[in-house]
């Protein structure tokens, strides 16, 4: 991970507020939408500016109002993606007339996502008030409700998802590694591998990922031992912390030079007896739960991989006590 301060409990997604300082956008024309829906019937606008070209948009079939072209939702709600310059206050004009034509057609909820370079017509969303739902680097999202009563508009991505790695080898050994940045910089703390879940990736493949990372050692997934649950961490969003355990398939240590001052193989005695440790509640909890998975005392959760109505995923449960019941 290159962010030290999001890995040491690890993190889902960071969202950062844009400010709003929009820049101009020339009024060079208007340029077609991507998307449009199967109701829309597409035509030709023209306008007036330094230059006169036109733009691309959906006349409604009931109305003949001039709208934004759009794709339906599944909640009664429509989305529109905008991919070329237009005027900002064309674009406001627009906006307004769609408003007023969905508001008739009885939709909900409406999404616009404009990439990066056209940043400088958020202005003008958010003054027909809009609101930023979340951002990327490469694109922000806005939505506006438009019923009267309050709005079910799902938030921004509320949680991040990290991972801390138990790898015990056959000698009873730990591997623990120290940090050359972030909190524990300087403070001859000796810790489990910790990092951040990415973005489609699962919480398994995720901390083999990051025990290769910050130590060059190879890993086989076991199981998830426990979880944490924080809220107001990084940036004030949630957080998800799994503790995982794996089975070391490698023992020489290559430690991340970036981000990792030492690494090592430590006995697993000397390590619960560290002060960090032993004065920490919830790490006191997660030494326990580790001793008693090693002396075959606990069962975690192992992954399955199941199918869901509309996509693919990963049940995390205990196998052991499932199968002794059958």
């Amino acid at each position: 991970m290159s962010c030290r301060l999001a890995k040491s409990y690890g993190f889902i997604r960071l969202l950062m507020k844009p400010r709003l300082r929009f820049p101009r956008f020339p009024a060079d024309g208007f340029s077609a939408f991507r998307s449009c829906s199967t109701a829309t019937r597409i035509r030709s606008m023209s306008a007036s500016s330094s230059s006169s070209t036109n733009l691309m948009a959906g006349e409604d079939a009931n109305s003949g109002v001039t709208v934004l072209p759009v794709v339906e939702d599944k909640y009664g709600g429509v989305m529109t993606e905008i991919s070329h310059p237009m005027d900002p206050s064309a674009f406001s004009a627009l906006l307004q007339s769609s408003l007023s034509t969905w508001t008739t057609q009885g939709k909900k909820g409406v999404w616009i996502k404009l990439p990066r370079q056209l940043i400088g017509l958020a202005e003008a969303a958010v003054k027909e008030g809009f609101w930023f739902q979340h951002a990327e680097k490469d694109y922000l999202m806005l939505v506006y409700w438009i019923p009267i009563e309050g709005d079910t508009i799902p938030s921004n991505a509320s949680h991040r998802v990290g991972i801390g790695a138990f790898v015990i080898n056959h000698r009873k050994e730990v591997l623990v590694v120290q940090e050359k940045t972030g909190r524990f910089q300087g403070q001859g703390i000796w810790k489990f591998p910790t990092g951040v879940v990415n973005e489609g990736e699962y919480i398994h493949d995720g901390s083999v990922r990051e025990v290769k990372e910050e130590t060059g050692v190879d890993t086989e997934f076991v199981q998830v031992l426990a979880f944490r649950q924080t809220h107001k961490a990084f940036f004030e969003k949630s957080d998800l912390f799994f503790v995982c355990m794996l089975k070391p398939l490698s023992l020489e240590i290559n430690a991340q030079e970036t981000e990792i001052e030492a690494a090592q193989w430590m006995p697993w005695e000397e390590y619960t007896k560290q002060p960090f440790v032993q004065n920490h509640e919830l790490l006191r909890y997660m030494t326990a739960i580790c001793s008693a998975k090693a002396n075959g005392d606990y069962e975690g959760f192992t992954p399955l991989r199941v199918s869901a109505p509309d996509q693919q995923g990963n049940l995390y449960f205990n196998t052991r006590d499932l199968r002794s019941r059958h």
